[in-house]
């Protein structure tokens, strides 16, 4: 396992097309935004592991589509330039809150 040490608004690149951003860090939480390729899925293990026991008790449920909660208008992540929805290298952003 690699192990790096990131600040508040330091990102990790994986390969050519993947993002992941320390967002915000309060007490022990760490917050963390992810920019992929819509093909690739991103969950939290728990929510991995979960869809893998549907899949194997047969009722797969995997491929249904969670809706997408509109980005609040006061966020001002959402007014500023770095955040405009893209990264750097013009993907589109894909946020989630998973919690």
């Amino acid at each position: 396992m690699l192990v790096l040490s990131r600040q508040c608004d330091q990102t990790i690149v994986i390969g050519d097309n993947i993002e992941i951003t320390v967002v915000s860090i309060r007490g022990d939480k760490v917050r963390l935004g992810i920019n992929a390729p819509r093909e690739i899925t991103v969950h939290r293990k728990e929510v991995y592991e979960a869809i893998q026991q549907e899949k194997a008790n047969g009722n797969d449920r995997s491929l249904e589509r969670i809706p997408r909660s509109p980005q609040s208008p006061q966020s001002p992540r959402s007014q500023s330039p770095r955040h405009n929805g893209r990264s750097a290298s013009g993907q589109e952003n894909r946020r989630f809150s998973h919690g």
